[in-house]
């Protein structure tokens, strides 16, 4: 079993690029095909974003990666967003695609299916400029630390949480991923809300040269480590991987989603 040391030091040979194109193009983002677990994911998060109870001032993004469609519609109801991740190579991956570099991945798909399910008959090019101007920071996070942000931002004064294939991938064992739910948690406030997004009974992936272990979860592993964070499930979704969308970078049999509230002290 890896060390959270030996983890991070694996992690220096993760290629962001390469893992934008195991997971963010087609097949698996195919947005002509129900079966996309892009699709699906999306489809989760606008539709927990469209019920009216998740909104507030601040929306921090835990262990982005080099993705942002994650934040898509949760963007919209904060008036701040902080992206963080461990790695400094996928921190200026998102910091190019914000000052629209040439390189930068297209993330215009992304915007367009969106605006398409939200309904609201916008351009995508609008949400795209209004994501770029809402997003404050691109900053380093460490989730195994008790101020996983540092003094970047304190506990107690987040509205809102969105963290998405880093807390199980980024853990050595159930106990170190339980812990670092505990610890980004430490960040909201009572009543704020956490989309959570996650591999389900995966033990590794590939981004590069980097092979990465992740902590093998099944369902009630989550929902074991929500309740004992403090948190009220709103919403909780699994996702069974098809063959079709097995490419040979991972072994993930699932995917799930968690919609969950954050309990007022007693």
């Amino acid at each position: 079993m890896a060390s959270i040391e030996e983890i991070g030091k694996n992690y220096q040979k993760f290629d962001p690029k390469i893992y934008l194109q195991n997971n963010y193009v087609p097949p698996r983002a195919d947005f002509s095909s129900k079966e996309s677990v892009v699709v699906w994911k999306l489809d989760c998060l606008v539709a927990a974003c469209a019920q009216g109870d998740i909104g507030g001032r601040t929306l921090v993004d835990i262990g982005s990666g080099p993705t942002i469609y994650q934040i898509l519609s949760a963007f919209e109801l904060f008036d701040e967003v902080i992206i963080s991740d461990y790695l400094e190579v996928n921190r200026n991956e998102i910091k190019s695609w914000l000052q629209d570099e040439s390189g930068a991945f297209d993330w215009s798909p992304y915007f367009k299916h969106v605006c398409s399910l939200e309904g609201k008959g916008e351009l995508w090019q609008d949400k795209q400029k209004r994501l770029r101007e809402k997003v404050s920071r691109v900053i380093p996070v460490d989730i195994h630390k008790p101020q996983p942000l540092g003094e970047e931002v304190t506990d107690g004064s987040v509205d809102g949480l969105v963290t998405s294939f880093c807390l199980e991938a980024c853990s050595p064992d159930k106990e170190a991923f339980e812990c670092s739910l505990k610890n980004i948690s430490q960040l909201l406030k009572p009543g704020g809300h956490l989309l959570q997004i996650g591999a389900l009974e995966e033990s590794y992936y590939t981004a590069g040269e980097a092979q990465l272990n992740v902590v093998p979860l099944k369902e009630i592993d989550v929902r074991t480590a929500l309740c004992n964070a403090g948190y009220e499930i709103r919403d909780f979704q699994v996702y069974s991987m098809p063959a079709s969308m097995n490419i040979g970078v991972d072994d993930v049999s699932g995917i799930f989603f968690a919609w969950a509230q954050k309990l007022q002290p007693k």
